[in-house]
This record gives C-alpha cells, sequence and structure tokens, in this order.
C-alpha cells in the first residue's frame, strides 16, 4: 500500500528524499548545513525537510550504519520518534537529529547522515498480570545468546 506523506523542503542545497526500491525500506536524510564540530561538542544538525504524518503514523529517525565511522558522531537519543503531532497543521517543524561528537569532526550539506522510515502507532496494549511458574527455564537474560 503506498502513503502519500507532505514535505516541505527547507533547502535547496540538499537531494531531494528518495525511496531506493529493493535496497531498504530506511530513506536517507541529509544535512541542511555545514557544521564542524570539537570532540564533545553537541549540536542539533538541520535535515533541511518538514513533514506532515498522516494520524496514526509515526517517524522514525536513526543513524545510518556509516554514521559513527564517517563523522565520529553519535544521535544522544539513540532513536528519534516524531509523531504526527509534529508538524501536524503548518509542516513548518523541521527535522532534526542531536548528536554528540567523539571526535573533531566536519559535517557538509548534503552528507547523508541518518535515515528514517515511518510506522503505523503501535495498537493499544492490554497488560494481564501473572505469576512466575516453574516450569521452562528463563533463556538467560541480557547478552546471553552469544558473540558468534
Amino acid at each position: 500500500m503506498t502513503e502519500t506523506i507532505k514535505i516541505t523542503y527547507l533547502s535547496d542545497k540538499i537531494d531531494r528524499l528518495e525511496y531506493i526500491e529493493g535496497k531498504s525500506d530506511w530513506i536517507d536524510l541529509r544535512s541542511a548545513e555545514d557544521v564542524t564540530l570539537k570532540k564533545g561538542d553537541f549540536h542539533l544538525v538541520n535535515l533541511g525537510v518538514s513533514m506532515c504524518l498522516p494520524d496514526g503514523y509515526e517517524l522514525l529517525i536513526a543513524p545510518r550504519s556509516s554514521t559513527f565511522k564517517n563523522f565520529g558522531i553519535i544521535q544522544t537519543n539513540s532513536i528519534g520518534v516524531v509523531d504526527e503531532a509534529y508538524g501536524k497543521n503548518s509542516c513548518k517543524d523541521v527535522l532534526m537529529m542531536p548528536v554528540y561528537a567523539v571526535r573533531d569532526t566536519e559535517i557538509h550539506v548534503n552528507d547523508r547522515i541518518c535515515q528514517f522510515r515511518i510506522i503505523k502507532h503501535q495498537p493499544v496494549i492490554r497488560f494481564e498480570e501473572m505469576q512466575i511458574s516453574d516450569e521452562g527455564e528463563a533463556r538467560g537474560g541480557f547478552g546471553s545468546t552469544g558473540v558468534k
């Protein structure tokens, strides 16, 4: 099923968003500004776009797999969650990527630094409380499946 997302480009210096069929259903976002960071600096990188999401959808923003290697930055909130209330009425709220530099670095206009996908909201969940059973075994906890 195809959804239509209203988008406003706030910079004529970045490439238009494109879906690369067959490669991934994540879409790259680009820096709309030149940024120079020293090790330890924090910055909200302007991504140069605003979107109006349909009701019932949210947008997830995450670094690209090469972002840390190429730029020495990490996204400070690990993953960004943008709900449909962001830019709802005006499509003017600018998407940003909060980053922390682990080394001196430069990000240039049009560099692909993160990616996004749009997903439907989680369904309403009802939690049913239960007691721990003596049946079965715990799988071992965090990181218990090994390295290989």
